[in-house]
């Protein structure tokens, strides 16, 4: 029998009411507010999903989601509907394996912009077109990437508790960005973590390595010892031709937008010490931030000082003192 959703089914009544269930913080209106929620949402209308999504935005707002679980690859989900025990509901979609989340990560610790914003606790939206230049899409490119199940017997898919699983997913992604990349595969810690690390290596020189070794990253130079013409103990240094002992060491930041130019005369670049070496890119990266975004990344306050509600008023708050 249904749940009332259709699909041939008799339907089967109001759905059973939930006390402490996953509620929508959306009461009206579209649900999702950063542009990676939107995004998502954006994503799943455009299968031709919206008027089957919008049969769940009532059962998100009120709170039938009993549970919400984010893992690699899988969200699981219980919804409460009219039958006594809660249907359950998954969505998979396959993570990134761990090669080309290697790929990703090197991209992105490369880039001193998308390092910055990801250690604040932001996504920048830049970071859409980043990941699909990698081969790593972060939203699904068609309905058949996402396996959709619920144990209830309505054949349409997705039912409303996957509908609504799918909106309290969207506000899972506004209030924590980086569920969107655990779902693909990598969680918070272990990506900021990288990123530190590959960050680390290419801006400072491991332990016992003097710095006057390292190759300049101007072009054209070489290390400070090498242009010296000396060594420690006085003898005559003869640098060894390219490829033979010098490291290779791949260029990360400004390097690599400058490793292709040519050498200039100190005249000449005078005239020119104010202008780009590279022409800008048609739209640069934004750099503003949410007024809130401090407030998401610290979580729902204990029921002692206010709960969830606090949180609300203090977002409301923030915004209008944002504008």
């Amino acid at each position: 029998m249904s749940d009332g959703s259709g699909g041939g089914f008799a339907d089967y009544g109001r759905p059973r009411r939930v006390d402490g269930g996953l509620r929508a913080r959306s009461t009206r209106g579209a649900i999702g507010v950063s542009w990676w929620s939107r995004r998502f949402l954006e994503v799943l209308e455009s299968f031709a999903l919206g008027t089957r999504l919008t049969r769940g935005r009532s059962y998100a707002r009120a709170g039938q989601v009993v549970s919400l679980d984010v893992t690699p690859g899988v969200v699981r989900a219980a919804v409460q509907g009219s039958r006594p025990r809660p249907y359950q509901v998954q969505v998979a979609l396959p993570p990134f394996p761990a090669r080309l989340w290697a790929r990703i990560e090197a991209e992105l610790a490369a880039q001193a912009f998308f390092s910055a914003r990801l250690l604040a606790g932001d996504l920048p939206a830049e970071l859409e077109e980043l990941f699909a230049g990698v081969g790593a899409p972060l939203f699904p490119a068609a309905v058949e990437e996402l396996d959709q199940r619920c144990s209830c017997p309505d054949a349409a898919v997705p039912c409303k508790h996957l509908a609504a699983t799918f909106y309290l997913l969207a506000e899972a992604f506004d209030a924590d960005p980086f569920t969107l990349l655990h779902w693909r595969g990598r969680g918070r810690a272990q990506l900021l973590a990288r990123l530190r690390e590959l960050r680390a290596v290419g801006s400072a020189p491991e332990p016992g390595v003097d710095a006057r070794e390292l190759p300049d990253p101007r072009p054209g130079t070489r290390p400070a010892r090498a242009r010296s013409g000396a060594t420690d103990d006085g003898r005559e240094h003869h640098p060894a031709p390219p490829g033979h002992g010098e490291a290779d060491v791949p260029a990360a930041g400004a390097a690599r937008a400058l490793a292709d130019l040519p050498a200039a005369p100190l005249a000449e670049a005078v005239d020119r010490f104010w202008l780009p070496p590279v022409p800008l890119p048609d739209r640069p990266p934004s750099l503003t931030s949410r007024p809130d975004l401090l407030l998401r990344q610290l979580g729902a306050p204990a029921p002692a000082i206010g709960g969830p509600g606090l949180a609300e008023r203090l977002r409301h708050a923030y915004r209008q003192l944002g504008e």
